[in-house]
């Protein structure tokens, strides 16, 4: 029997390929040399031990001479083994494993599953000691488990939100499907290390992820990694430079071949991966997510098409808004992360769409209807399991109040005139729609300036004073007195207004203004009006570049700035840009698509946010924009049925109702209130408050609405402007209210 020398009172054994302790005990020679196998050492005979041998100190005389010679040697040679000298000529690259010993130790997870608000997203089957014993350590499990550093910085949803994704793209929630659609703000940049890293395996999961997002992100997202991640995680940022540099740089990110990437993080914006993605679609992807992914709703364009050619199983797409337009864009969405889920797109609009879509129809039957909410329910249940959604209800925990006022406006006389003067020419009714009813190419350039007329009657002088096809006569309602060249903010209703709310606004309070348009020719209109104000402002439209968009923000961001007002084009700026300097946004004209519109609102409310905010949406009264917002409310009910399951939106507009888009009606305080055929209102005027429950996730029924009273107006700016006697009616709704939200957290806990 041979004993490996120890100190006088006792030893520590060796349990892990590493030598982790475990505990005081002695150890044999055969333990010692059992181990000792892993690194291809010779095995010496085993002596038969005796039981009072393994409980008594050894000492280092009982050993022979020779053999504790031996075992100095093999330990000495075992920690000076030497590198081997590269192959002459012989040149590596950055993917090669490292020189030195690979290390071959006992399987653990990266980080103590055990601690005090660890995140685990795997957790391993339990199984008693004996069966510990008899596992093959090559294919034990472990924990996965997060970075404390950065769980313990995610919310409660935000938890809930990584490990369901985990869930989706490891292909436990759905078998032989690893894709899934966030459809909140989930901060992904902060859990994307964990993937990377480690699976149940003890390897990492994903050797390259790609990230691709609107060009105006690039930076955002890169920022984010290194804020969070350090320099732990490289990432390659890739939107500008000529095409031989972009693919070479691409090029290079997709040459990497180990398990452990240097750069295992690819930052591309849609249409860089569009025109390069020769390069992208060579070799296997480990994730791909896809930020703003509603732009892949049409499943027919060249992005789409290209994305799906990657070699990619795992795929996130984050979208605040899946439903935009149409049941079959949400298929779209739904089929790019999990191919062939919902059937084909025909299958899918046997089986759930025409269905659904009669069933939502203010003119719906009761048959129609049940068999609609069946099939909503049917696909409900199918595309719950890839989905996850929950409403801004969630951040009123961590943000302060937010104001929600959609503001009508009295059109001005000019603007009345004109109007009519337009939606009455012979050649809108001759050419508005087709026989099946759909609206033409023609009738859809008359509403764009039916819009910019709703605006300021400046917009469409130039056409008038041309005599366009349509304007004839139009140039002769205006009034000598105009001037096309000097801008006077009293021709329009809504600029009335606006110029009210501004005036008021900096007179009471320190608070700033977003001010949105999706109109290059309207933000210009706001220009003139700052400047005849004398108001400090800042602009972001189409023509600025990445770099300074970024300078733009940040200045107008800085507590001691002068910039009272940001002016933001929608189509340029509305997605990802963080306005937290402003507490107030006017959305000055509405988009067909309640998406658009629903991105640019959301830049002063998020997180970092101190003040309450107001954002107000602004409306012509009777006009085609009403018209638009209504059609926004339906599509928002049809959203809320699919995506927020909420299957007792009230059925308020038919298609009929919003096919007739060109009419103008006068004399009304609101259309819209008009056509909600409002049950809580008697001569005009509220009987009955909205549920207690409600906010502004809420249908429009549930808000607080006003023609004349006042006095529940919740901001004290609005009230004063009232007073101009521009505003015929106003919807007001806030987010949350603090005193109940506190009453149900202190319940919960």
């Amino acid at each position: 029997m041979c004993v490996l020398p120890v100190a006088p009172k006792s030893c520590w054994y060796l349990n892990t390929r590493f030598g982790a302790r475990v505990g005081r005990a002695y150890l044999p020679t055969s333990l010692i040399f059992t181990y000792s196998l892993r690194f291809q050492l010779p095995k010496f005979k085993r002596q038969p031990l005796r039981a009072n041998e393994l409980l008594r100190p050894c000492r280092t005389n009982e050993l022979g001479e020779k053999e504790h010679r031996q075992h100095e040697e093999m330990i000495q040679r075992l920690l000076s083994k030497p590198f081997r000298v590269p192959l002459p000529g012989y040149v590596g690259t950055l993917s090669n494993k490292a020189l030195g010993l690979r290390r071959s130790g006992v399987r653990c997870s990266l980080f103590d599953p055990y601690a005090e608000g660890a995140l685990v997203l795997y957790a391993p089957q339990e199984m008693s000691a004996h069966d510990a014993m008899k596992i093959d350590e090559s294919k034990k499990k472990v924990h996965v488990v997060v970075d404390p550093l950065l769980a313990n910085v995610l919310r409660p949803h935000q938890r809930e939100g990584v490990k369901f994704m985990y869930d989706c793209i490891t292909g436990i929630r759905i078998e032989n499907a690893h894709g899934c659609i966030m459809a909140d703000e989930m901060g992904l940049g902060k859990t994307l290390q964990t993937f990377q890293r480690q699976s149940p395996d003890a390897k990492p999961m994903i050797n390259k992820a790609i990230i691709v997002c609107p060009s105006s992100l690039v930076k955002n997202w890169d920022k984010e990694i290194t804020k969070w991640l350090g320099g732990r995680v490289n990432a390659l940022a890739v939107d500008s430079g000529g095409k031989d540099e972009i693919d070479r740089n691409l090029n290079s990110f997709m040459s990497q071949l180990s398990t452990r990437c240097p750069t295992p993080v690819l930052i591309i914006s849609y249409e860089t991966f569009r025109l390069h993605a020769n390069v992208l679609l060579r070799s296997e992807i480990g994730l791909v997510i896809c930020d703003e992914g509603h732009r892949l709703k049409n499943s027919d364009n060249q992005t789409y098409q290209a994305l799906s050619g990657l070699k990619c199983a795992r795929r996130v797409l984050i979208s605040g808004t899946p439903i935009q337009n149409d049941l079959l864009e949400y298929y779209s969405l739904v089929n790019f992360v999990n191919p062939g889920l919902l059937g084909t797109a025909s299958e899918f609009k046997r089986r759930f769409e025409n269905m659904i879509l009669k069933g939502r129809d203010a003119d719906a039957t009761a048959v129609q209807r049940t068999k609609g909410d069946e099939a909503l329910s049917e696909m409900a249940s199918i595309v719950n399991k890839c989905i996850i959604r929950r409403t801004s209800a969630l951040l009123t925990k961590y943000l302060p109040i937010k104001y929600e006022l959609i503001v009508c406006c009295r059109p001005t006389d000019l603007q009345e005139k004109l109007y009519q003067k337009l939606i009455s020419s012979k050649h809108l009714k001759q050419n508005a729609s087709k026989n099946d009813g759909t609206i033409t190419g023609t009738a859809l350039s008359f509403i764009t300036n039916l819009k910019k007329l709703c605006n300021h009657p400046q917009l469409i002088y130039q056409k008038c004073q041309q005599n366009e096809e349509g304007f004839q006569g139009c140039i002769e309602l205006y009034p000598s007195t105009f001037n096309s060249k000097a801008f006077e903010p009293a021709f329009s209703g809504k600029m009335k207004v606006l110029d009210y709310l501004l005036a008021v606004t900096k007179r009471m309070t320190s608070d700033k203004f977003v001010l949105v348009s999706n109109y290059t020719q309207t933000i210009d209109s706001f220009v003139e009006l700052c400047k005849l104000r004398g108001y400090g402002y800042v602009r972001l439209d189409g023509s600025n570049s990445i770099k300074q968009r970024a300078k733009i923000v940040e200045k107008f961001n800085d507590p001691s700035s002068n910039e009272y007002v940001f002016l933001l084009s929608s189509k340029a700026g509305g997605c990802g840009l963080n306005l937290i300097g402003a507490n107030r946004l006017v959305m000055f004209d509405p988009d067909w698509n309640p998406a658009n519109d629903d991105q640019a609102m959301a830049r002063i409310w998020r997180d970092g946010q101190k003040k309450h905010c107001f954002i107000y949406r602004l409306l012509a009264t009777g006009t085609i924009e009403e018209k638009m917002f209504q059609r926004q409310t339906h599509k928002k009910a049809l959203s809320s049925c699919v995506v927020d399951e909420e299957v007792d939106v009230a059925r308020h507009f038919s298609k009929d109702q919003l096919r007739h888009l060109f009419e103008l009606k006068t004399n009304i305080a609101s259309d819209t209130h008009d056509t909600l055929k409002c049950t809580r209102c008697i001569s005009g005027i509220e009987s009955r408050e909205p549920l207690e429950s409600a906010d502004t996730n809420s249908d429009l029924s549930e808000w607080y609405h006003t023609q004349k009273d006042i006095r529940k107006i919740p901001d004290q700016v609005l009230k004063s402007v009232f007073e101009c006697g521009a505003i015929s009616f106003i919807f007001h709704q806030k987010s949350h209210d603090t005193a109940r939200r506190q009453i149900d957290d202190a319940v919960d806990s």
